[in-house]
């Protein structure tokens, strides 16, 4: 990457960091806080911690939409002062009612998206890959990093104050975007990171992605309702305290890590990617059953919270990848765009169905549920095909007539390595489904750089 693209995907990655670290570091402490408050019950403490996911999940979509029309910086900047707005409510709030609000203000804040599209607007094509590998892989530090901090922070200065963390945190993503995020010299739509409205029909109808969809709706709903009660869990068998659960959190992540790494090796070099993600979700499956069964004894409850976080972290790091592969060309940020709210609908209802199964009948019967579903997305995962080990390349080219795209698509999908190809006249680009280990990229050169119309000739970057 050029340097002004190295500063435009870091800059970026940290905007996204920052607000997703205080959302994490709440999750191992905010059951423990929240029946503190006026008015709180178990449903209400899942809705609490569930219900940013459903203000989040609706408005992923308009806010792109949104930032097409009006400018990516000044959809981020607003949605990080509705962040910063609802995070002051949660942290001022002395009863669970306004605790919900807050949450509900936090996750209308929905700039995941918009940070995506202005990666894409601020990326060349051939380097745009690394710089969304590079916020993902932001995103799963912040991950690991806000599971451990979140119990020491609290230690410090309570859960009120992650949450006006998470305020002065917003500001800083505000800071980030305004003075040091560049401004890109004009906005387009990128079909590779952007949701496109008249493909919204046809990619819910994927079945394929359907599955994928519903694995990430199912793994964020298993741990939001996990945290709803395994702290408490933590505390009554280990007898940890909620601010010194990180000692517990810590080794079991960097085991978990130290599982996940070969596990995608094997998934993606050796391409088992489907024997892989069925390990893993039997892996969650059996950690709650293990919970269910055994939570109150201190070895089994340390090996089920380990195999949970593996399958957890395998799940995170591959169906993300899994996502794009499967995803036709030209489609892939509408496929990532559902994918996404499908992650936040599945905290949505972890949470409220967590806490009405807690208030209703127990622990047991919430890692029941879990179990439940880890078990009916196995079933479902089962049946999906063997995922294919494609990748996107978007090729630049000159503007041509519908039939001239038409030929040169054909003439695409005959090279070596190239599963699919669309070009899109109006927009200037081509998008290829390629296998890396057999694409022929000269003779893809080659076919591009042909006159499509007379004295204008195509130009391609990989």
């Amino acid at each position: 990457m050029q340097r002004q693209e190295l500063r435009a995907a870091v800059s970026l990655a940290a905007v996204f960091s920052v607000r997703m670290l205080g959302l994490f570091m709440i999750y191992p402490v905010f059951a423990a806080f929240a029946r503190e408050l006026a008015g709180a019950t178990p449903y209400k403490i899942g809705l609490a911690l569930g219900i940013y996911g459903l203000s989040q999940g609706l408005l992923q979509v308009p806010f792109g939409l949104l930032s097409d029309r009006i400018g990516r910086k000044t959809m981020i900047v607003f949605g990080l002062v509705l962040f910063g707005l609802g995070s002051a409510v949660a942290a001022s709030s002395r009863s669970i009612d306004g605790m919900i609000w807050g949450r509900v203000l936090q996750g209308a804040g929905a700039v995941g998206s918009v940070i995506l599209a202005l990666v894409a607007d601020l990326t060349a094509e051939e380097n745009r890959t690394q710089a969304m590998a590079l916020v993902g892989m932001t995103i799963g530090f912040s991950f690991l990093v806000a599971i451990v901090a979140g119990p020491v922070v609290a230690s410090w200065i309570g859960i009120g104050g992650i949450f006006w963390l998470m305020a002065a945190l917003a500001l800083m993503g505000i800071a980030i975007t305004t003075l040091l995020v560049p401004t890109p010299r004009r906005l387009r739509v990128h079909r590779e990171a952007e949701t496109v409205p008249a493909l919204l029909g046809s990619t819910l109808r994927n079945p394929e992605l359907l599955r994928l969809d519903f694995g990430i709706f199912a793994l964020h709903a298993m741990l939001t309702a996990s945290f709803l009660v395994v702290p408490e869990l933590l505390h009554g068998t280990l007898g940890v305290s909620t601010r010194d659960q990180w000692l517990v959190y810590f080794p079991v992540l960097m085991v978990s890590v130290a599982i996940m790494v070969p596990a995608i090796i094997v998934a993606e070099r050796f391409r088992r990617m489907k024997t892989v993600l069925l390990g893993a979700i039997s892996a969650l499956a059996a950690s709650q059953l293990m919970l269910a069964m055994g939570g109150h004894d201190a070895v089994i409850l340390i090996a089920a919270v380990t195999l949970f976080f593996a399958g957890f972290n395998i799940m995170e790091a591959s169906l993300p990848s899994l996502v794009t592969k499967t995803a036709p060309s030209g489609s892939t940020g509408t496929a990532t765009g559902i994918y996404s709210s499908s992650q936040f609908l599945g905290i949505f209802v972890g949470g409220v169905a967590g806490g009405w199964i807690n208030q209703a009948a127990g622990t047991f019967a919430v890692f029941t549920f879990i179990s439940a579903l880890a078990v009916l997305w196995l079933i479902v995962a089962g049946t999906m095909r063997p995922p294919n080990h494609l990748t996107t390349r978007v090729v630049r080219v000159a503007h041509c007539s519908a039939a001239e795209a038409a030929r040169l698509s054909a003439r695409l999908r005959e090279v070596p390595g190239v599963a699919e190809a669309l070009v899109i006249p109006e927009e200037g680009f081509a998008y290829l489904k390629v296998d890396a280990k057999t694409f022929d990229r000269a003779q893809a050169e080659a076919v591009v750089g042909v006159t499509v119309e007379p004295g204008r000739s195509q130009q391609c970057s990989f």
